[in-house]
């Protein structure tokens, strides 16, 4: 499967809606017009309308297309708020990040009265088209959980299940990483892990398998765990990788951006509606991947 197989996924008959947190942003737009050239959502530019205007004009995005619309407000947090009080509130299904910090977009979705919390863990959601890999490769969690605990992986990992079973995964394996097999009571890691498979096996985690702990290599490569002997349902054909820190996430994230020449759409799931979390230095291809990914899983 790849990145591209999202669009052809996406329901045109029910389309949704997404809301644009402060739009005027030349990559965000640039997204938002190949969204409108793949028939793919309505729209909600939320900003200045000056300014969103102007950046429109400059990459020749139609602005009065039938599923786009203009809503002016103010800069910064004033547009994240109403980006995210057009989900709330039931008239949008997605909100995407536009040029925003993540403190600005993430400060609305808290928002007590506007807020998109449902008392579950956010995480982020990473799915990865990798050159030589077949399948797509989902990760978690790099960007919202520093330090997660036993009960915060185990909701990671349900709301990276939840995506996965939108993109059309319907039991995804999914690997805790650690850096041994084997349990060592002074690596918590692999006590999680543990954990978190007996977890899965009695109920506790649905919609997936469940096996660690398991380091990298074994977790994606079938010769790897071959040659070490590893029997598991996940060994070598892991769907979902959930590192056990955020550092290990963040720097997994990088290596397959800049080593592995990686594709990538991710999202931010576990709150009341998919949130699109692009870095602003992504390009408007990874954004529109990501904002197809999000509209998967808000069905």
């Amino acid at each position: 499967m790849k990145l591209s197989t999202l669009l052809e996924k996406v329901n045109r008959e029910n389309k949704r809606k997404v809301a644009v947190a402060q739009a005027a942003d030349e990559e965000v737009l640039r997204a938002v017009q190949h969204g409108l050239e793949h028939d793919l959502a309505q729209f909600v530019l939320v900003g200045v309308q000056s300014d969103i205007v102007r950046i429109a004009e400059d990459i020749s995005l139609n602005i009065h297309d039938q599923n786009l619309e203009i809503k002016d407000v103010g800069h910064g947090e004033d547009a994240a708020l109403e980006a995210v009080k057009l989900v709330s509130q039931g008239e949008a299904d997605v909100v995407m990040k536009g040029n925003i910090d993540t403190k600005g977009i993430m400060k609305a979705v808290l928002h007590k009265e506007y807020g998109l919390r449902t008392g579950n863990v956010l995480s982020h959601v990473a799915v990865f088209e990798i050159p030589n890999r077949d399948e797509l490769l989902l990760l978690t969690d790099s960007g919202m959980n520093i330090a997660p605990t036993l009960q915060e992986k185990s909701q990671i990992i349900s709301n990276a299940v939840q995506v996965a079973h939108g993109i059309g995964m319907s039991e995804p394996k999914v690997a805790p990483l650690a850096a041994v097999e084997v349990i060592n009571p002074s690596m918590q890691a692999t006590l999680d892990a543990a954990a978190l498979t007996q977890m899965q096996q009695r109920g506790q985690i649905k919609g997936c398998i469940v096996d660690g702990p398991l380091a990298f290599d074994n977790a994606v490569s079938k010769a790897a765990a071959e040659q070490k002997g590893i029997q598991s349902e996940v060994a070598g054909q892991a769907d979902i990788l959930l590192a056990p820190a955020i550092e290990v996430a963040n720097a997994l994230y990088k290596s397959f951006m800049y080593f592995a020449d990686a594709k990538v759409a991710g999202l931010i799931s576990g709150a009341r509606a998919p949130i699109v979390l692009t870095s602003r230095a992504d390009t408007a291809e990874s954004k529109l991947y990501s904002l197809a990914l999000a509209l998967l899983t808000s069905e």
